[in-house]
């Protein structure tokens, strides 16, 4: 077996122009609607026409049968560089990372990276299908009860491993709630407090209401280009300084307590060349807390199991001392579809660029945004994370 190559890092890389289409609760409108939008919306934030598009990297769990192919023709797009990335919440990751290495290689100078989704009444229920017909093989024959049954067995999985408690859990929704109430485009508007948590009515067991993401209709993007190309615009930039991506990490474990970010982890930080204390803000996948308590572990930000001891100790609101998914992430904003894994790296975005539309971070130069997607019955498949830093 060839040895492993010593992952490297980026050549003056920069992601710009972050743009959010504001999220709805239901949309009559097509996923290729809300893209189209996106896209509108990234071009005009770097003063851009669609001319000078030369790459597009998208992910959608809602187009039908259309394809990011079909898309170039829908929008009159020329692009030299084409990819799309249906891996759920890494989508935003694993697009920044083609995208860069494309702009390096000279196949593209301008990628637009852009998730979009629509959400009818009628949406989940398909989805829950669509996602019981992909998990057929890896589950049978126990069957399928859609992200919340799946979510509902890690839980109680790691709370019966390292005692993890439903207010522990509780403690990460309260702060992403508080920051949401400072987030223009968030859709849970009312404070959210401990008692009002644990009340709520049962899911799955031990899941119940508030640690399920809500459905919703929205997209994100942004923008890949050289260093060069942005200072030369005038634009404000996050430089990409390193980043990883992992499908299926431990396929040993009978149940997943650990995720793809373990085993790459001493990568993402020595080639960015800090550690996880220089972290200013951390963006991570929030479909469900427990995933968030994997990656403050998995990340480096504590040791294994201590996930718990970390949130008791840190207030991780962003006017705390470990500000995270500073706009209220996906438990508070909403899920827009695949856009659900870009909420926070465009966050990260912004918030390095000193450009929060909620709160803004103080010197906020460095924001690691990570990523999980594409469950089965027991272990997400796909993981990635990012560090940014202020250009």
């Amino acid at each position: 077996m060839p040895a492993r190559m010593k992952q490297r890092g980026y050549n003056d890389i920069v992601a710009v122009a972050p743009v959010t289409v504001p999220y709805v609760r239901h949309s009559i409108e097509s996923a290729a609607w809300w893209i189209g939008r996106a896209l509108r919306a990234v071009l005009d934030a770097a003063g851009l026409a669609k001319g000078d598009l030369d790459g597009l990297a998208l992910s959608s769990f809602s187009l039908g049968n259309d394809t990011a192919v079909g898309l170039t023709q829908h929008f009159g797009l020329s692009p030299r560089f084409l990819e799309h990335v249906p891996m759920g919440g890494a989508s935003a990751v694993v697009q920044l990372r083609r995208a860069a290495r494309a702009v390096e290689a000279g196949e593209a100078d301008v990628v637009a990276c852009v998730a979009g989704d629509t959400s009818t009444p009628d949406s989940f229920r398909q989805q829950l299908a669509g996602f019981s017909r992909f998990a057929t093989d890896a589950v049978y024959p126990y069957g399928a009860g859609g992200p919340n049954g799946s979510f509902a067995l890690l839980t109680d999985a790691y709370m019966r491993t390292y005692g993890a408690t439903r207010e522990d859990f509780g403690r990460i929704c309260l702060a992403q709630r508080r920051n949401a109430l400072a987030f223009p485009h968030a859709l849970m508007r009312r404070e959210l407090t401990m008692d009002q948590y644990l009340a709520a009515r049962p899911i799955a067991d031990p899941i119940a209401l508030f640690d399920c993401v809500m459905p919703c209709a929205g997209a994100e993007a942004f923008l890949v280009m050289r260093g060069d190309t942005a200072r030369a615009m005038g634009l404000k930039a996050a430089r990409l300084l390193s980043s990883i991506e992992r499908h299926h990490a431990f396929p040993e474990d009978p149940v997943q307590l650990r995720g793809g970010w373990a085993r790459d982890r001493d990568d993402l930080y020595d080639v960015a060349g800090i550690t996880p204390d220089s972290i200013d803000v951390l963006e991570t996948y929030d479909d469900y807390p427990v995933i968030v308590m994997m990656q403050f572990e998995d990340l480096g930000f504590c040791a294994k199991g201590e996930g718990k001891d970390f949130v008791r100790a840190h207030d991780l609101s962003a006017w705390g001392d470990f500000p995270h998914n500073t706009s209220g992430g996906q438990l508070s904003v909403g899920q827009a579809g695949a856009a659900g894994g870009h909420l926070g790296l465009v966050e990260a975005i912004r918030q390095v660029t000193g450009t929060a539309l909620g709160h803004q971070v103080p010197d906020a130069r460095r924001a690691l945004a990570s990523g999980f997607g594409m469950i089965n019955y027991d272990r997400g498949l796909c993981s990635g994370a990012v560090i940014l830093e202020s250009a």
